[in-house]
């Protein structure tokens, strides 16, 4: 069904989205559906995020994953930070190679290496990956990590639900990142040299309960296949992002992968915007359909502050949010030509819980960091 839109300007507004706007007004875009639907610039005399306080529990939360528990022995032992009916999010330490093998039942499952290298050795060979990799593993997946260096991973995943890649639309399907670019494991030597005949254990989390199955041998025991599913790893460096010299292109366009129910996001180095009288910092905005999850994986990210590789924040549907005060004053005074970030955005169309592990890392100062 058609939306109700009429198109319209009230008062003293912009010709155009993110340029050219009114002397001493902020910019806060209104919309739908995240940034796919329809959408208003309202134009304000003070900052959409200049609140003196917020009270109950509707405000911006940050966490610091550096001040989670020691290593653990595999993904579901890692602790689970936020969840919704279709979504799950973890952060998986490895320090040792995994004794076991897990498979999630539930849905697909994306990592995003943060740290380390290893090897994943799967029901479809083996994939070396190293610090930036994402790793997609198809529901059902049998899997386990040989450690290199210490693995420090987020893990999401796409509860009841497969992992695809975004439309493309007018930029063609080798936008962002051109599919050939994805790898996939591989049945070669060490893949082979690891079948054995021990005792292994196939750890499977299904409806969120445990069970353990045990094999006389090494189900990893294939010697070949054939098909169109498969795990696949991508790095943030193939990644060419979308961009315009003269318009703050919205964090949608920097999709990576998209379930039913939320997407992510990559954003990595780009050119600043070059034309005078357009935003160079993201605008405000109050996308009340979705939460705002992103994870910070290098850089220095420039619309915020006293924000470092591995934290994350989340800003929930309900409140406007945009760039800190300091981006702001400094908005005109870029740091070179490139922005210097690499991080994760995951926008869930249903509202995140937080549980109490990811409580127990949170930065209770953050929402007073807009003043």
């Amino acid at each position: 069904m058609p939306w109700i839109q009429i198109p319209k300007v009230e008062g003293t507004a912009s010709r155009q989205a993110h340029a050219d706007l009114p002397a001493n007004t902020y910019e806060r875009e209104l919309g739908k559906e995240g940034f796919y639907g329809p959408a208003t610039q309202m134009h304000h005399r003070h900052p959409p995020t200049g609140w003196s306080a917020i009270e109950g529990p509707l405000k911006p939360h940050a966490f610091d994953t550096q001040k989670l528990d020691a290593a653990g022995e595999g993904p579901w032992q890692s602790p689970l930070l936020f969840s919704n009916p279709a979504i799950r999010i973890r952060f998986l330490k490895l320090a040792n190679n995994m004794d076991h093998l897990a498979r999630n039942a539930d849905g697909d499952e994306l990592l995003f290496i943060h740290r380390g290298a290893g090897d994943l050795y799967c029901d479809y060979g083996r994939l070396t990956f190293r610090e930036g990799d994402y790793l997609m593993l198809p529901r059902g997946t049998m899997w386990r990590i040989d450690v290199k260096e210490a693995v420090g991973a987020l893990m999401i995943e796409a509860t009841e639900d497969s992992y695809r890649l975004p439309e493309k639309g007018l930029v063609s399907h080798q936008a962002i990142f051109d599919p050939a670019i994805l790898d996939t494991p591989k049945i070669d030597e060490a893949f082979l040299a690891q079948q054995d005949e021990s005792a292994w254990r196939v750890v499977v989390k299904k409806k969120n309960d445990l069970s353990t199955l045990t094999y006389p041998f090494n189900p990893l025991d294939a010697v070949g296949w054939h098909g169109t599913l498969m795990p696949v790893r991508l790095n943030w460096r193939d990644i060419r992002p979308l961009m315009s010299h003269r318009y703050h292109v919205p964090p949608s366009a920097h999709t990576t992968f998209a379930a039913g129910r939320f997407v992510v996001c990559t954003f990595v180095p780009r050119p600043f915007e070059s034309d005078p009288h357009v935003l160079n910092v993201p605008f405000f905005h109050s996308n009340d359909d979705y939460d705002e999850l992103i994870f910070y994986h290098a850089g220095q990210f420039f619309s915020r502050d006293h924000i470092y590789p591995g934290m994350m924040t989340l800003h929930p549907g309900g409140i406007p949010h945009g760039p800190h005060p300091k981006a702001l004053q400094n908005a005109e005074k870029k740091r070179g030509t490139m922005t210097d970030e690499v991080a994760v955005m995951v926008d869930t169309r249903d509202a995140l819980d937080v549980t109490d592990e990811a409580r127990a890392i949170e930065w209770a100062g953050y929402v007073d960091s807009w003043k």
